[in-house]
């Protein structure tokens, strides 16, 4: 849509998200008084990537096809299969590279609807660049959600949106100042152009608070996977507010796309166990930390309890 209003700025249209989870998850951090379990040049590195990422994806819309950006997207899947793989030693058995390939098929065959039905009026000015950059941005995702899954498993959920935040409004803010002067300067700030703006930001805010959720549980393979029902919302979109038709093989796709989801998640009743308790101690874990944190607030709080609970023994031994 702000592409649409004339307005190309990608890195500006985050700016104002990592600005929303620096005030909010860092106000919470500063109330509890939270300190950083994990070191802070590892939430750098994560928001170099995803700073970058978002950036070379939302410039690659100027280049190609919104349904070649659908496509190519899908890229982040095998990335993340890889290096989850290689870094987090996770295991993937025959059953969850079926379900991958059924859910992948899904989207090339909403792809396929597109062309079929000659929907795909536009290629773009520069569609072979606006699909490298599409690629790009897609391993720069699968790199930034495996570093996340990682973090987020060994500190809690505000810190790593709060550090995101930070670091995130910070890149940014430097990299539109050398690359997006121009462009927000030249541009007329009217409804149109900031109403997107804030619709993005808001719609971003609420996905970014949600990931680390999902990373934790289920992992960041999982969460790409569930991200591909995204293109087929946008076909119901454009159905209903655009009134554009669409082939018969996207509700095909749809429902290879669900089946696929189904085959990967399911889980045998071992699996099952193993996740529960891993999920259950992770909580346990992230709660330990913050009732640590709460407890180290409370001056000689530590010292305080030994020698009152001595005399209250003692005391109890006397009387009997």
């Amino acid at each position: 849509m702000s592409a649409f209003s004339g307005v190309n700025a990608p890195t500006s249209q985050s700016l104002l998200n990592y600005i929303l989870l620096a005030l909010v998850y860092g106000g919470i951090m500063i109330y509890k008084g939270q300190h950083l379990t994990v070191k802070w040049y590892y939430y750098l590195i994560l928001s170099i990537v995803d700073v970058e990422a978002n950036y070379i994806v939302v410039k690659a819309y100027q280049y190609t096809s919104l349904t070649s950006v659908m496509l190519l997207d899908c890229w982040a899947i095998p990335c993340v299969l890889f290096l989850t793989w290689i870094f987090l030693k996770t295991k993937y058995g025959l059953r969850k590279l079926f379900g991958v390939g059924i859910c992948v098929a899904g989207v090339v065959l909403v792809v396929f609807s597109d062309v079929h039905a000659s929907e795909r009026k536009s290629k773009g000015p520069s569609p072979l660049k606006g699909d490298m950059l599409v690629i790009a941005g897609a391993s720069l995702y699968a790199v930034s959600n495996v570093t996340e899954e990682y973090i987020v498993k060994k500190s809690s959920r505000i810190e790593v949106m709060a550090m995101l935040g930070v670091f995130g409004a910070i890149i940014s803010g430097i990299q539109i100042s050398i690359l997006e002067r121009e462009e927000l300067r030249s541009t007329e700030w009217n409804a149109s152009a900031v109403l997107p703006f804030i619709g993005f930001a808001l719609a971003m805010f609420l996905f970014y608070s949600t990931v680390p959720i999902i990373l934790k549980i289920c992992g960041a393979t999982m969460l790409n996977l569930s991200l591909l029902t995204s293109d087929m919302w946008a076909v119901l979109i454009r159905i209903f507010a655009y009134h554009e038709k669409v082939d018969w093989m996207y509700f095909v796709a749809f429902a290879g796309t669900a089946i696929g989801l189904i085959i990967y998640s399911y889980k045998g009743s071992r699996e099952a166990a193993e996740d529960t308790a891993q999920v259950t101690g992770a909580i346990d874990e992230e709660a330990a930390t913050e009732n640590r944190t709460a407890a180290e607030r409370l001056p000689g709080a530590g010292e305080d309890d030994g020698p009152d609970s001595n005399k209250t023994t003692s005391e109890a031994a006397t009387s009997r």
